[in-house]
């Protein structure tokens, strides 16, 4: 419960760098558990109220490891770091915990490894959807800046969506592998406001605020109550704001145009159409892709 807490504040009006439909599965899980019976699509079709994404969800058994554990996997002379599931700033993991990947677990593993005599390449191991704004851009800066001390890589065992494909951006140039069938993009900024308001008139509820005076903008994106303009406004601008970092980010990463990322539209791109688009560097099973990468270090 604990997690769903915390979950909860990082998912709801706050700039997300995630995929809408992996939002909508974090979405459907807290639902249910805070009473919501049925969520809407903005084209009003129903989406669905489960978890249907189990190769996300479940816990891995690399989670349940003694307190030693680095957080990463030795395969040859590279230190593996998992990425999986929903991005959250802090899990109090060094992995993948209960459906979420905590930027502080990754970036203790990431510095972990480089300072790791045995380590010789670090690599990510990436299926996520995104998440979380919030810790996302100083940890890529970190890994950024970190290339050139020692070899870094990406290999997307499936796909790497909006902030995880910004993490995934940030290894070194060539060496970010994703399968033909994996996918890469939807580089874009999202907020999702709930407004309870009518639920709670139907339920014979009314919630009065009573703010200070001065701090009438106290109340912005508080469910109990329709957003208003101003609110909507102020909103809108900080998820054009953090989308515009991610898009120059992004940029910087993979040495392309911040404009050149924003026409992209926060399209989403199959197997080699990312090749193609400038977002990955090669097509490659995940096997392949350790296989060439265990290579460049033999």
């Amino acid at each position: 419960m604990i997690h769903l807490a915390h979950l909860a504040q990082d998912l709801f009006n706050t700039p997300l760098a995630i995929h809408p439909r992996k939002a909508e599965v974090a979405m459907a899980g807290l639902a249910e558990r805070l009473g919501v019976t049925q969520l809407m699509r903005m084209d009003g079709t129903l989406a669905p109220m489960a978890f249907d994404d189990d190769d996300e969800f479940a816990q891995s058994a690399r989670t349940r490891r003694n307190d030693t554990d680095m957080g990463y996997d030795m395969i040859g002379g590279i230190g593996m770091i998992p990425i999986s599931g929903t991005l959250v700033q802090k899990t109090r993991s060094l992995r993948p915990y209960s459906g979420m990947t905590g930027y502080d677990g990754i970036r203790q593993a990431f510095c972990t490894a480089m300072v790791d005599d045995d380590v010789e390449m670090v690599a990510f191991d990436i299926q996520s959807g995104g998440g979380s704004i919030a810790g996302l851009f100083d940890l890529v800066d970190l890994i950024h800046s970190a290339r050139g001390i020692k070899p870094i890589a990406a290999i997307l065992s499936e796909y790497a969506y909006s902030a995880a494909y910004v993490i995934a951006s940030a290894v070194d140039p060539g060496r970010l592998y994703v399968p033909r069938t994996g996918g890469t993009g939807s580089n874009g900024a999202i907020c999702m406001h709930v407004d309870m308001s009518e639920a709670l008139s139907k339920a014979g509820l009314k919630v009065t605020f009573i703010t200070s005076e001065g701090a009438d903008r106290k109340t912005d994106g508080h469910s109990e109550i329709p957003l208003s303009d101003d609110a909507f406004a102020a909103i809108k601008a900080d998820v054009d704001a953090m989308g515009t970092l991610l898009h120059e980010t992004v940029g910087r990463n993979r040495g392309l145009a911040a404009s050149a990322v924003r026409e992209q539209r926060a399209a989403t791109f199959l197997g080699a159409k990312g090749v193609a688009a400038g977002l990955a560097d090669a097509v490659a099973a995940p096997d392949a892709a350790l296989a060439a990468l265990l290579a460049e270090i033999a």
